[in-house]
């Protein structure tokens, strides 16, 4: 059985992994870091500060979260995790499991962008589709929080994934019938299919798991680099596909795991480690033969120029 610790962790990281379903999930045809040519806006939006203390945030992240048409609701969300679902670029492989921007892509500001918590309800005034909807919630923002951003690109940490030194490991792709949901649809189990290419990151007694089916090396990339709490870049040249089952222990690698220090970490209990199993950078390397090296390299970022607190309403 999961202990309450690990239990309130595994919550603190679904609040990052999971908000975009329960909170943004109005998919997303909007490019990162991409400029609105207009600025359409909900016709309805209410925006009030939760008192909840931040350990408490995780225990029910979201309220009544996306519905049909575009409707957003948040529960508890910071500023910053909102700017990094907003300008996050959800048009990708991953059809269906958008995943925000890194809290190391989203720069400056004042420190509350990053914890204090708002309850936001906002409404179009009609249907609307999934690109409107995101420069919706970008608009809401510079409205109720006087945000201005810009982008720049900086050179900051990452890491490489190369083939190790003995070569590729990768299981070969068992033949399953594949299911994909396209942007603006909520994921979920079809009996006698399979969702390929999904990276979920799994939790269990014995350590962490990542695992998913017909996997493509950018599916593995980016839970890698929610989990590193920093960009990953392909330099294994592999374009295939293979069956992925990683498992490993948590250490201080796991940037991007609340208790472990990243950008946006709020504290809180840190994850059990097992020495019976290897970190992430030993299991990468035996298991699938790909290697992980801390490097530099470009990042797009938005640097938060101004922001002021959203007064209820």
């Amino acid at each position: 059985m999961i202990s309450a610790m690990q239990a309130r962790v595994c919550q603190q990281w679904v609040k990052r992994l999971v908000l975009v379903a329960a909170v943004l999930m109005v998919a997303a045809a909007y490019g990162l870091f991409g400029q609105p040519e207009a600025h359409p806006a909900f016709a309805v939006a209410s925006i009030k500060q939760n008192t909840s203390n931040w350990n408490e945030r995780t225990q029910h992240p979201m309220g009544a979260g996306y519905q049909p048409g575009g409707r957003l609701t948040a529960t508890n969300a910071s500023l910053k995790l909102l700017i990094q679902f907003a300008y996050a670029d959800h048009d990708d492989s991953m059809l269906g499991h958008s995943l925000p921007l890194l809290a190391s892509q989203v720069v400056g500001g004042p420190s509350w962008i990053d914890s204090v918590g708002y309850d936001i309800e906002a409404k179009p005034e009609s249907a609307t589709d999934p690109k409107h909807a995101w420069l919706m919630l970008q608009t809401l923002l510079a409205d109720r929080f006087k945000l201005a951003l810009h982008r720049e690109t900086r050179d900051l940490p990452v890491y490489d994934l190369t083939a190790a030194k003995g070569g590729f490991k990768l299981p070969p792709p068992k033949d399953v019938d594949c299911v994909s949901f396209p942007p603006g649809t909520t994921p979920h189990y079809v009996p006698g299919k399979v969702d390929c290419g999904y990276v979920p990151l799994l939790m269990d007694p014995t350590g962490l798991r990542m695992e998913g089916s017909k996997v493509h090396m950018a599916d593995l990339i980016r839970e890698l680099a929610m989990a590193l709490g920093r960009p990953v870049s392909d330099k294994t040249g592999f374009t295939g596909e293979f069956d992925l089952n990683l498992s490993f222990t948590a250490d201080d690698a796991l940037m991007g795991f609340p208790g472990y220090g990243g950008t946006d970490d709020p504290g809180g209990a840190r994850l059990p480690s097992d020495r019976n199993l290897l970190n992430i950078f030993a299991a990468l390397e035996e298991q699938l033969g790909l290697k992980l090296t801390p490097a530099k390299g470009p990042v797009e970022v938005l640097v938060v120029d101004h922001a002021e607190r959203s007064t209820a309403n």
